[in-house]
């Protein structure tokens, strides 16, 4: 039993298809099935770590982005990267070819397309996942052939014709066992923090996010006074987040404790989950449905329209079904940030509504539901 699984080139595509690899092991491992044989297709191993620890065995596969802008510059590039699509694709059907799985998983994405494209020459089946409140173009395009459609969000799900509806369940989005609701009861002494102040998260994701980064630092001075504040600041920032805060909060007497923090592995990430009272963050579905079954109110600053179409879309998706507080990035500032945090904070009706509301639009079983599809269809391969 063979299955790829692709998906392309960020986290919020690359982890969630580790969730459902882990919860496939976890299936055969349950139902004494033969674990198949797993491989990553893509441009890049992403995290080597993670397909070693799950067992995927990485091919390597080009892709070629096509860019959304319309300047000349983007005109240029697309025109390049159709090169690299087509050295893609006979690279899929030759890897395809030789592996000949049983099926193939994508998350969509760019990354995705040439796989996708050889595997639908080939006719091998395919399972597609879409995370965001909005259908991607490769997903849109692979829903006309795809055997089996998840979607994340009810809005997703209405982007497709009724044919489609018919292939189509929505499960909400696959999330990684280290980072679901499980809370560590060391967290406040593990991050030096007092378990008696409230404590706002800030999160940027891995690169961090300046703006959200910027109106964190400048709030500070109020925030502190009532709260502490853990702030992942991404691996590029937190050399001058450090700088910029040290530089003024010297001048502070009796204020709660600040935290910058570069990265969080998925272990502190479930740390640091354990211990926030408010989280500020990007619009990323992945984090978004992570927030949502810890159940903890949010603040949502999504990436301008311009440069991601995803964002906007999943955080009012998000705020309509659990509560999200959602704040456009050009009104972003920080005392508007301060009276969001205390609105939520200091009203302990608001607060536990928001989490009620979280609780109730987390999908905790959607990786075990997919596992599940995929198995039934390397089952009936096997019979």
């Amino acid at each position: 039993m063979k299955i790829v699984f692709v998906g392309g080139g960020t986290g919020g595509h690359f982890y969630p298809l580790i969730a459902v690899a882990e919860e496939i092991d976890v299936y055969a491992q349950e139902n004494q099935l033969v674990q198949p044989h797993k491989y990553y297709f893509g441009p890049t191993k992403y995290d080597e770590k993670a397909l070693y620890e799950n067992g995927i065995a990485y091919v390597y596969c080009p892709a070629g982005k096509r860019r959304r802008t319309k300047d000349i510059v983007s005109h240029v590039k697309n025109f390049l990267s159709l090169s690299s699509i087509a050295f893609g694709i006979m690279k899929a059907l030759m890897n395809l070819f030789f592996i000949f799985p049983d099926v193939v998983f994508s998350k969509g994405g760019y990354a995705s397309f040439p796989t996708l494209f050889a595997a639908r020459l080939l006719r091998i089946p395919v399972v597609i996942h879409e995370s965001d409140a909005a259908l991607g173009r490769v997903t849109k395009w692979s829903a006309s052939f795809a055997k089996y459609i998840a979607v994340a969000y009810p809005e997703a799900e209405h982007e497709l014709t009724e044919k489609q509806k018919e292939r189509a369940a929505l499960i909400g989005a696959p999330m990684r066992r280290e980072v679901m609701y499980n809370p560590n009861p060391e967290a406040h002494e593990l991050l030096k923090l007092d378990p008696d102040v409230p404590t706002v998260l800030a999160l940027g994701g891995s690169s961090g996010a300046k703006y959200i980064n910027d109106n964190v630092i400048d709030a500070l001075p109020i925030l502190l006074k009532k709260y502490q504040v853990l702030h992942q600041t991404g691996k590029q920032h937190i050399k001058s987040v450090e700088e910029e805060s040290a530089s003024f909060l010297r001048a502070f007497k009796e204020i709660n404790t600040y935290r910058p923090i570069d990265y969080f592995n998925p272990y502190y990430m479930r740390v640091a989950y354990s211990v926030a009272d408010v989280i500020i963050t990007r619009a990323g579905s992945g984090t978004l449905f992570e927030i949502a079954s810890w159940g903890i109110p949010s603040i949502i600053v999504p990436i301008r329209e311009d440069v991601s179409h995803d964002q906007r879309k999943n955080a009012y998706a998000y705020a309509r079904s659990a509560g999200g507080i959602v704040i456009e990035e050009q009104n972003l500032s920080p005392h508007l940030l301060v009276s969001q945090i205390d609105a939520i904070l200091n009203s302990e009706e608001n607060r536990k509504h928001l989490s009620e509301q979280a609780k109730a639009f987390a999908t905790p079983d959607a990786a075990k539901k997919i596992a599940r599809l995929l198995a039934d269809i390397l089952k009936s391969h096997e019979a």
